[in-house]
């Protein structure tokens, strides 16, 4: 399957319509989803209202669970590609995210860019 990688800057605002869910493998046993290195996948719906345009869901599988995505909040969507898929009669586009963030609202404090505390 060729992954197509897609430019989020383009996609306008994206928010959190569905939040974090662990993807299910096996509906039957209600196994869930890991990836290679045995961590959960998860899956977030994700509204896309570009400019002039209807919004669109999609949902996003991620590895681990995006900590801080809420239903209704905006978030970043980082590293999506998409993957055009056929079983049978039926196909579609699937997208994977290397992260799904939150984003900052305002007056929030920002985090650290460098991820210590204090800045230096």
């Amino acid at each position: 399957m060729q992954s197509i990688p897609v430019d989020t800057s383009r996609l306008g605002v994206l928010r959190c319509a569905v939040g974090p869910e662990p993807k299910i493998a096996d509906f039957e046993t209600k196994e869930v989803k890991k990836d290679r290195d045995g961590n959960t996948i998860y899956s977030v719906a994700v509204t896309v209202r570009q400019e002039g345009r209807r919004v669109s869901v999609i949902e996003i599988s991620v590895t681990g669970e995006p900590k801080g995505v809420v239903e209704g909040a905006e978030v970043r969507v980082t590293g999506l590609d998409a993957f055009a898929w056929a079983m049978g009669d039926r196909h579609g586009i699937s997208f994977r995210a290397a992260a799904i963030t939150p984003v900052p609202t305002a007056g929030a404090p920002a985090a650290p860019s460098n991820g210590k505390a204090g800045g230096a």
